[in-house]
């Protein structure tokens, strides 16, 4: 079953360094986060990793600690500027490299957009074959470093990108065939947001379609129009179905928090907390 764990995207936190950062998120009682290089003073995508700041990254968990669940790792991976996409896929290959010497487990992948600027907006162009290609090709730039570290690329469904639904992210897991790609599933991004469907059929055949290659959940909200907010809690998720069906599957990792203000933080570990200890 689902662990009663909730987690958190570091870079909730703004602070000139990734000590404060760290000692924020403990003090919240959490313990398990996900990673961006942004929050120990670097590029979310560096152009370069020492390894002395890796040991230094390391020891900060482990001395107070915490436990990174994952990387962020996210660039558009089908970018229609080739150079743009050579260059973010070498740096993101530095990242994954790195994830044995920071103590991750996982980096988090964005299948990306057609879309020039945007690597979350949606483009007509995502559907065509070339996309899938691209995609592929991309993946199989990085899994040749991943399967070295041993490290698992997390690709997670995402209405506006390639890897769309869950349909899709069943897809990529059979034609990869590879042990070294997982899904990261977010309950939140399964829909249109304007038009949010009959949610608990969608989130119900997400999991039965990924079960267990699901690696890390997400816990962000469908924003509320009158309250707008990505905070969990303050949405229009239906956040009894989505715990039900990871905690049915087997689901054994955190729910993590992103998307969400600092202010909204406590709020939100509470709302989680009570909706993990409600559902059966």
């Amino acid at each position: 079953m689902i662990s009663q764990h909730v987690g958190i995207f570091s870079r909730t936190f703004a602070r000139p360094a990734l000590d404060p950062v760290l000692d924020v998120i403990r003090a919240h009682g959490l313990s398990r986060i996900h990673f961006n290089f942004n929050s120990a003073g670097l590029a979310s995508l560096p152009d370069y990793i020492g390894r002395e700041l890796c040991d230094e990254i390391r020891e900060k968990f482990e001395m107070r600690g915490l436990i990174m669940t994952s990387v962020s790792a996210t660039f558009n991976a089908i970018h229609p500027d080739l150079r743009q996409r050579e260059s973010d896929i070498r740096r993101a290959c530095g990242i994954v490299a790195s994830c044995p010497h920071i103590g991750a487990p996982m980096v988090s992948l964005c299948s990306g957009t057609r879309d020039p600027e945007d690597m979350w907006k949606r483009h007509a162009a995502n559907d065509l074959p070339d996309a899938w290609s691209d995609l592929l090709a991309t993946l199989g730039r990085l899994l040749p470093v991943a399967e070295v570290a041993e490290v698992r690329l997390g690709i997670e469904p995402e209405r506006n990108n390639v890897v769309s639904s869950a349909e899709k992210a069943r897809r990529i897991l059979d034609e990869l065939q590879s042990p070294s790609v997982r899904i990261i599933l977010d309950g939140a991004n399964l829909f249109n947001w304007a038009e949010p469907p009959a949610q608990a059929d969608v989130l119900r055949r997400a999991v039965d379609l990924l079960g267990s290659d699901i690696v890390l959940a997400h816990a962000k909200d469908i924003p509320n129009p009158a309250r707008p907010s990505y905070a969990a809690g303050r949405g229009l998720l239906d956040w009894s179905t989505y715990i039900g069906v990871l905690k049915q599957s087997g689901y054994r990792g955190p729910l993590v928090l992103h998307g969400l203000a600092e202010d909204e933080v406590p709020e939100s570990i509470q709302f989680l907390k009570d909706k993990l200890d409600a559902v059966s």
